[in-house]
């Protein structure tokens, strides 16, 4: 079974406006998610896998939201604190479902049916620096 990740989180990543720990907490939502963004696990049970507190994965979790990478349902809609990874930013199984849903997702966000990922629009990477960092231990 292939395991895809959706490329415009994974190529983006070092490019989000995200903690260090919302950067892993996002690797762990995305490794607990079924493939195409669903999370079967509740936010007192991601509390007690990831070993934090459910505040703390509220506080985690409350960036990913800003940006869309991950969906709150509507409160009306709620199933004890379900969340869902955007389609655009899930894993799925092979590359062909992969499309499918993004050419889904995108036809939804047109439609104004889904919100768009609030994602940094970088055409190049940052450039690195030309000399190594002086790294001293004191």
């Amino acid at each position: 079974m292939a395991n895809v990740m959706s490329p415009i989180v994974a190529e983006r990543i070092w490019a989000l406006p995200l903690s260090g720990s919302a950067v892993k907490f996002l690797q762990y939502l995305i490794a607990r998610s079924d493939f195409g963004g669903t999370l079967p696990v509740r936010q007192k049970d991601m509390a007690a896998e990831y070993g934090v507190t459910p505040q703390a994965v509220s506080g985690l979790m409350a960036p990913l939201c800003e940006l869309n990478i991950v969906l709150r349902p509507r409160s009306e809609e709620r199933n004890g604190n379900s969340y869902r990874l955007h389609p655009l930013a899930a894993k799925y199984e092979t590359p062909e479902s992969m499309e499918a849903a993004f050419r889904a997702a995108l036809a939804r966000i047109q439609s104004g049916d889904l919100p768009n990922l609030k994602l940094p629009t970088y055409h190049q990477a940052p450039p690195t620096p030309k000399r190594r960092p002086k790294l001293q231990v004191a």
